[in-house]
């Protein structure tokens, strides 16, 4: 049975995970100090995976608050692991997915984009950009820890959803998934890893033509093109998911060296993310003020949906 761990709203009252009061502890417990404000974080002992689920409290996108708990997360993830016998990983899985029927993440938050480059306060948006990539970096080298982290898509993934999404070890998605990078309508491209992961990936020149034509990819789609591991019916993702687990639990280890491997490889490191993402802070700061009206006319499009 799964047992919700954290829902809490407030980071006033929490006793973090290093707090004396915490060392007692059972595993199952550990996260439920936290209190973290954007997620729901659910630990299956069965399945050794920890299930989190990203319920931001206004548009779904990777807002501040989504992001600081996300890094907050992974210290957990990594102090549980610390206090574990290296002969018993506490945890094995990290799935993620989204408690917005229909939408995984639409992307930056372009009301603090737009905010930020009205301003022009450069250091600002360079700070939140990096967060990004550190998120995405963190994610894509599954918190340097041995685990597998699985995506779980059930919605739309744009922008840098759809980043974030690549970022993940595993990627699992229903049917009605729908992938794209739409920044090319303001005048702007994703700077958060999009170019990094998907020319790995797909090739420099199918990476260009995703980013530029601002397409929208059916889950069909990117399936056929090896970015989507499994394709799941709509409805059964989370199923899909555990059946996923259960059939590649027992070889967990040579996964896990598998996907070192290809990150290895594919030499993906934090200054390149940063190097890119510095390009696209340039890139914004510089937009026009038609550029900025027509990212404005999407925020208002995606807080319309939303509620």
């Amino acid at each position: 049975m799964l047992a919700v761990l954290d829902n809490q709203s407030s980071q006033d009252s929490c006793i973090h995970i290093d707090h004396p009061e915490c060392n007692d502890l059972p595993d199952e417990l550990q996260f439920s100090v936290l209190g973290y404000r954007e997620m729901n974080v659910v630990l299956d002992p069965n399945e050794k995976a920890v299930w989190c689920q990203f319920n931001p409290q206004s548009v779904p996108s990777f807002t501040r608050p989504l992001l600081h708990d996300m890094l907050r997360f992974k210290n957990s993830v990594a102090t549980l692991f610390a206090r574990a016998p290296a002969s018993e990983p506490p945890l094995k899985f990290v799935v993620g997915y989204s408690g917005i029927p229909g939408i995984y993440n639409l992307g930056g938050d372009l009301a603090y984009f737009a905010n930020a480059i009205r301003a022009k306060d450069r250091a600002a948006l360079t700070a939140y950009a990096q967060e990004c990539c550190e998120m995405v970096y963190n994610v894509y080298n599954a918190f340097d820890l041995p685990i597998i982290v699985i995506g779980l898509i059930q919605g739309d993934a744009l922008g840098g959803g759809f980043e974030s999404a690549l970022s993940c070890n595993v990627l699992v998605a229903e049917r009605r998934s729908r992938f794209g990078l739409p920044e090319i309508l303001f005048n702007l491209f994703p700077g958060m890893g999009a170019y990094s992961l998907l020319s790995r990936r797909i090739g420099a020149v199918k990476a260009e033509e995703m980013i530029l034509s601002g397409k929208i990819y059916s889950a069909e789609e990117l399936h056929a093109l090896g970015l989507i591991d499994v394709l799941a019916e709509d409805g059964h993702g989370e199923q899909a998911v555990r059946d996923w687990i259960a059939q590649n639990r027992k070889r967990h280890r040579v996964l896990k060296a598998v996907h070192d491997v290809r990150r290895r490889v594919g030499g993906l490191t934090l200054q390149e993310l940063f190097d890119v993402t510095g390009r696209w802070v340039d890139e914004a700061m510089a937009l026009d003020d038609t550029s900025l009206r027509r990212m404005e006319r999407l925020r208002a499009a995606q807080a319309k949906r939303h509620s």
